[in-house]
């Protein structure tokens, strides 16, 4: 029986970003993106079109390297991201972009002259936001949320504010989320049901998400099996 994810198109986004001080110099955080990769390979073995956005990461991957779009900056993610917003059918936010960047980044390294030193910020673009303003009813969503306090109540308001059709929850425990090859996770969905799953592979965990998603399309499609 035909999958209800093959033949679509899918953005996954995945990593870090890196936000630069001068050439030299950059903020970033501890996501190594193997949840994203996980996701974009169950969805590869489904035959599903899938386009990878992503930030810099070190990952042995059987995902095709041909498929994959590098970036680095949370600006250039969503340059490219907004590149294929009008031609997917789903999008699976799961990168972990800085939300703040340098107002102006230094063209030479910063010299250690002063004892300290101040720097101005801006917010980064809101990727999974903007594509919310923008997605047509035939296309879907998913978020993450990474939350370390009022978990599931701060990913329901982000499954609004976005417009995502589901969002995966986690908190950066021992085990889970970033750095580690397990994750535990909640997926609320827009009517805030909540499914909660226990600790996990993150190859099992994207299953989970892809099955997720699956159902959002035919709850008696095929699943993916464990």
């Amino acid at each position: 029986m035909q999958n209800s994810l093959q033949s679509k198109n899918i953005l996954v986004t995945a990593g870090p970003t890196r936000e630069y001080l001068d050439p030299v110099r950059f903020l970033t955080n501890e996501s190594t993106g193997k949840m994203g990769y996980a996701i974009a390979e169950a969805l590869q073995n489904l035959n599903a079109n899938v386009y990878l956005v992503s930030g810099p990461v070190s990952i042995q991957s059987n995902f095709p390297k041909e498929k994959i779009i590098n970036v680095k900056t949370g600006k250039q993610m969503y340059h490219a991201c907004e590149q294929l917003f009008g031609t997917i059918d789903i999008a699976i936010f799961c990168a972990a972009i800085a939300d703040y960047t340098p107002k102006v980044t230094c063209d030479c390294k910063i010299k250690k002259i002063d004892n300290e030193i101040s720097m101005e910020f801006v917010k980064n673009v809101d990727i999974a936001f903007e594509f919310g303003k923008v997605k047509s009813k035939h296309q879907k969503s998913i978020g993450f949320a990474l939350e370390t306090n009022n978990v599931l109540e701060n990913a329901a308001a982000k499954l609004k504010k976005k417009h995502f059709d589901c969002i995966v929850a986690n908190s950066p425990n021992k085990n889970e989320g970033f750095g580690f090859d397990t994750n535990k996770i909640a997926i609320i969905k827009t009517d805030l049901s909540v499914t909660e799953f226990p600790l996990k592979s993150k190859q099992d965990v994207a299953k989970d998400i892809v099955n997720t998603i699956i159902d959002m399309y035919n709850p008696v499609a095929a699943t993916v099996n464990g």
